[in-house]
């Protein structure tokens, strides 16, 4: 059931707009990873945690919005709330050389990362509080 004030506040759209930019954050920063294996992109794989942080807390932002005054489904946010932490603990990990930490969180992030952006772009989700 789509509520009407997630229907005309435009926070599902909002919601679907930081998804999307999230996910490709995370994205890019496994592309700069793989340039770290070959000697290069130290400075673009920081950059890009930084515009995971970001994203991440946009995305939260909008996911509790869509929660709350929007009455859709909360879980979104929960997982948010989680993508967000983990991304700092990720980072964390990365910064102090715990490869064996950071490689399995960044698989982590980018699946919930995911698993948000499909559940997003359902035709009957985001829009209906499932």
């Amino acid at each position: 059931m789509v509520t009407q004030v997630a229907k005309g506040s435009g926070y599902v759209t909002a919601f679907r707009a930081a998804v999307v930019l999230n996910t490709l954050s995370v994205l890019a920063q496994a592309v700069t990873a793989g340039q770290l294996m070959s000697g290069g992109g130290a400075s673009a794989h920081g950059t890009g945690a930084l515009a995971v942080h970001v994203l991440g807390l946009a995305q939260l932002v909008a996911a509790v919005l869509l929660w709350r005054p929007g009455r859709v489904a909360g879980w979104p946010a929960l997982v948010s709330l989680a993508v967000l932490l983990l991304g700092f603990l990720q980072s964390a990990m990365g910064g102090s050389g715990v490869l064996a930490v950071h490689v399995p969180l960044a698989m982590t992030l980018f699946g919930l990362s995911v698993w948000l952006l499909v559940w997003a772009w359902r035709p009957t989700s985001a829009q209906s509080g499932a």
